[in-house]
């Protein structure tokens, strides 16, 4: 497998961290990160993969190792990340790639394949969403965040990032919690403690609102392109549940469909599952 590269770019004065494997001769697949998440919930992906396909795996504006501007300097929309993640790509010099997108992944993914059909040659979903059928019963502290942004609101989310809580989102749904890596929480932590980063991330989760009235036109664009659409969800997501996965049926033709008994990091319990359906279906995309 060829050696992964951790490297950073400048995009519009703010230094980009990225994580890169493979020859950028071969097809490209540019993996999009979740929340609490970076680049490293890809490592699996970037090791395993790097010998066919050239990775792309950035980490967003205040996410993992990329640099974490105050959000006085930086606005923390969905808007703004897909538009500092879509110029980050136009320098790098992709102009085709596959797309994998998980949790956070999918607004940022999505805005970036509705502005450049072109584009994009596939995609791959690991829960990320683009349904109300796929919001779960879990959003109703953020439904009310949306509803009344206040203290009360806003207490009523912390725990969510403390460490427990953050544990809580890897490991809710797994067969075994033993079976994932207790540094992926722990990393997150210490992000979350560090000046603004609460803040920061209830700005995100209070815009998050408006993925859902953008979900119409991504919905069109699947319809109307077609792309290549390999489905690999966790079926115990409590933010995503398999009901997200079911509605891509509704829109996309060609699409690889495979759900399994685990959470909303599938790659973590089950990467040596997932990560051979990616290099098959990928196969599929390069020699049609």
């Amino acid at each position: 497998m060829e050696q992964i590269k951790y490297r950073t770019l400048e995009v519009q004065g703010l230094n980009i961290a990225y994580r890169e494997a493979g020859n950028p001769e071969n097809p490209t697949i540019v993996l999009l990160h979740g929340y609490p998440s970076s680049s490293h919930q890809y490592r699996k992906v970037l090791a395993q993969l790097s010998d066919a396909y050239h990775l792309v795996a950035p980490d967003y504006p205040g996410f993992g190792n990329s640099d974490f501007p105050s959000p006085d300097d930086y606005e923390y929309t969905f808007d703004n990340i897909a538009a500092t993640m879509d110029t980050f790509l136009q320098l790098k010099g992709l102009d085709s790639f596959a797309i994998m997108m998980q949790d956070y992944g999918a607004p940022v993914g999505f805005r970036i394949a509705t502005a450049h059909p072109e584009k994009i040659t596939a995609i791959i979903t690991q829960n990320g969403n683009a349904y109300e059928e796929g919001i779960g019963e879990i959003w109703k502290g953020i439904k009310d965040l949306w509803a009344n942004r206040n203290d009360s609101t806003e207490k009523a989310l912390l725990p969510a990032f403390t460490l427990e809580g953050l544990r809580w989102d890897y490991t809710h749904g797994t067969r075994n919690p033993e079976n994932v890596n207790p540094d992926s929480w722990h990393l997150d932590y210490l992000r979350m403690n560090r000046p603004h980063a609460h803040k920061v991330n209830l700005d995100l989760w209070y815009d998050y609102q408006n993925n859902l009235k953008l979900y119409p036109k991504w919905q069109k664009y699947l319809r109307d392109n077609q792309p290549p659409l390999l489905v690999v969800w966790g079926k115990n997501d409590e933010y995503f549940p398999e009901s997200g996965a079911e509605a891509f049926k509704k829109d996309v033709k060609n699409i690889d469909y495979n759900i399994y008994d685990t959470g909303h990091f599938a790659l973590e319990e089950d990467g040596n599952k997932i990560i051979p359906k990616i290099r098959t279906f990928m196969e599929g995309v390069v020699n049609k």
